[in-house]
């Protein structure tokens, strides 16, 4: 039995969907930060990842990674990962190792200002 997988972006909600046969399985939320304000959104700070206990098991936390790393740097973003999962992933997999940026304190209190507005 085959799924239908799709991973969305919702920047509206600064965050990819990961939807499984139409049913919401889980996201990645991301922050946008740029030193630079004449590139506004120059980076992508990933910061949590969530999969649904339901749909655990099937390798999905690692579609939604790689489908929103790869459509963020197609886009023009550079990678910062916070969240563990992304790290580790990362550790893996090297299909935009060279967009990929170290974190540094900015980001952590960019991530911060992100969480204290939701």
């Amino acid at each position: 039995m085959s799924e239908d997988v799709i991973v969305r972006d919702k920047p509206e909600h600064h965050r990819f969907d990961l939807l499984v046969d139409g049913v919401q399985a889980g996201f990645s939320l991301y922050t946008e930060f740029a030193e630079d304000p004449e590139n506004p959104a120059a980076q992508r700070i990933f910061h949590h990842t969530v999969v649904d206990e339901a749909f655990g098991g099937r390798g999905l936390a690692g579609v939604l990674t790689r489908e929103a790393l790869t459509a963020s740097v197609a886009a023009g973003h550079r990678i910062v990962p916070v969240c563990p999962f992304v790290v580790r992933w990362l550790r893996d997999h090297h299909e935009v190792d060279e967009s990929v940026d170290r974190v540094r304190p900015a980001h952590l209190e960019a991530v911060r200002r992100a969480d204290a507005a939701e």
